[in-house]
């Protein structure tokens, strides 16, 4: 009897943030193969016999790749267990969840797709930066900073003129190479930018400042970061709630 995948995304970092659903798979689960990001008490809530699998992958060091992730993922099914591909923040965004799922179809392996918590919208909430505001900002986007190669390079002048937030996810390491981009496109440099780093955990940092200076007051930024740029950033100094430094909260 072949067994069934669930794609759980495990949300930003807080465990508390993962949903109902992702939480019931991770503790019916036989095997859990789980990505760099994940708290380590999600895991602690399989069960002691299910099976750990480290899949993570860092900037230029990936434990596996991702055809053997695949691979993975089918032969236990084939061996007849339930396997939980527990990955952070949603698996649909910048997560490779996609590319799991066709390889599973196109095997005929059972699978659920069990959404989760982007860094996304979670990292700006945390920091008290609403995505939209009636009267500043009533659309976002949102890009990767990490260039794959072979893809189309993402548009971010394009981008931040059509929408009235920037969200990009992953571009630490791209990161004065992304602003000065948007300078060079246009961008006032006055336009309000934050980094948040470490986004939903007790060590989440936030940086505010502004597109001219973002080279200056940003110059060390530590991965996963989270960047957002639009005047919707001016409001975080009003709306801030979430105490950096407090620990994160326990897992219902």
């Amino acid at each position: 009897m072949i067994g069934k995948v669930y794609l759980v995304g495990a949300g930003p970092g807080d465990p508390g943030l993962i949903t109902v659903r992702g939480l019931q798979c991770i503790r019916e689960a036989d095997v859990v193969v789980y990505d760099r990001l994940v708290d380590s008490r999600l895991l602690a809530e399989a069960r002691d016999d299910a099976e750990r699998v480290y899949a993570g992958k860092e900037p230029g060091d990936h434990s596996l790749s991702q055809d053997a992730i695949n691979e993975i993922l089918a032969m236990h099914a084939l061996l007849g267990r339930n396997v939980v591909r527990l990955k952070g923040g949603d698996p649909f965004v910048f997560g490779r969840g996609g590319e799991e799922a066709v390889f599973l179809e196109q095997r005929d392996i059972p699978f659920e797709i069990v959404p989760g918590v982007s860094s996304a919208v979670a990292a700006p909430a945390f920091a008290g930066i609403p995505l939209t505001y009636r009267g500043v900002s009533n659309s976002f986007a949102v890009a990767t900073g990490h260039a794959c190669a072979g893809a189309p390079a993402v548009d971010y002048v394009g981008l931040f003129r059509s929408a009235g937030t920037l969200v990009i996810l992953m571009g630490a390491a791209r990161f004065k190479e992304i602003t000065q981009t948007l300078l060079d496109g246009g961008a006032d440099p006055m336009t309000p930018l934050a980094v948040i780093e470490r986004a939903t955990g007790s060590v989440q940092r936030t940086t505010v400042t502004c597109l001219k200076d973002a080279g200056r007051d940003c110059a060390a930024i530590d991965s996963p970061a989270v960047i957002i740029v639009g005047q919707v950033v001016s409001l975080h100094k009003i709306i801030r709630w979430f105490s950096e430094g407090v620990l994160s909260r326990p897992i219902a």
